[in-house]
């Protein structure tokens, strides 16, 4: 009489490992547009947020010729010249603010372009 041994089981990994390799190769390709939207989308943050600082910049030059107009060295001495120094001021803050809209306007359409070419 000869004794069998038991045979264990065969391991369900070989059977799966193609499948596993597929979906492994699928989700890698997957996640590189989205890493790449988001890269797209870091760097619209990025020059949005150097926009917002030129935008800054110029409020607070603006906000230093102000304080030299109503008590500088060079403070105008007429309400004339007081008024057109303001008159310049208002100029230059709606001019600043002008651009800053642009250039959101601007960056908008190029993230949906750079979005885009993502897809």
């Amino acid at each position: 009489m000869s004794q069998r041994k038991p045979t264990s089981p065969t391991p369900a990994m070989p059977a799966t490992e193609p499948m596993l390799a597929w979906w492994q190769q699928q989700w890698l390709q997957s996640a590189s547009p989205l890493a790449r939207m988001q890269l797209a989308w870091m760097e619209s943050l990025a020059e949005a947020m150097q926009f917002e600082a030129q935008y800054l910049k110029a409020m607070a030059e603006s906000g230093q010729r102000m304080a030299e107009c109503f008590g500088g060295d060079d403070a105008p001495s007429t309400p004339a010249e007081m008024h057109e120094c303001y008159q310049k001021l208002v100029k230059d803050v709606t001019d600043a603010q002008m651009q800053r809209l642009e250039k959101a306007t601007q960056l908008s359409h190029e993230f949906r372009e750079r979005v885009w070419e993502e897809l």
